[in-house]
């Protein structure tokens, strides 16, 4: 979930996070215009939008049991294996 920026309070998936830059990829959001020119996987050219990059400090991560956005918490398994989990509803989040 985005919360802060024009994209605010909308979700999506994160495609790819890039942690040099602290950024991350999320998809169908941030979308920008990008003129190109013809190709051959853009045999007529035009502009095409382009899912660009949002800051990792304006995400949070959603819990998929309670749908609200959280800060993560660490907890130790049985078998002595750490694991993330909702700090709302305390519902594991890594399996």
């Amino acid at each position: 979930m985005v919360i802060a920026g024009k994209e605010r309070g909308k979700q999506g998936k994160v495609l790819k996070v890039i942690p040099e830059k602290g950024r991350a990829l999320v998809e169908k959001l941030n979308v920008s215009k990008r003129h190109v020119k013809p190709s051959r996987q853009h045999p007529h050219g035009g502009i095409v939008d382009k899912e660009t990059t949002i800051a990792v400090s304006n995400l949070m991560l959603v819990c998929p049991s309670c749908n609200q956005p959280i800060r993560g918490r660490k907890r130790f398994l049985e078998d002595g294996r750490k694991a993330r989990c909702c700090s709302k509803c305390d519902e594991l989040l890594d399996r």
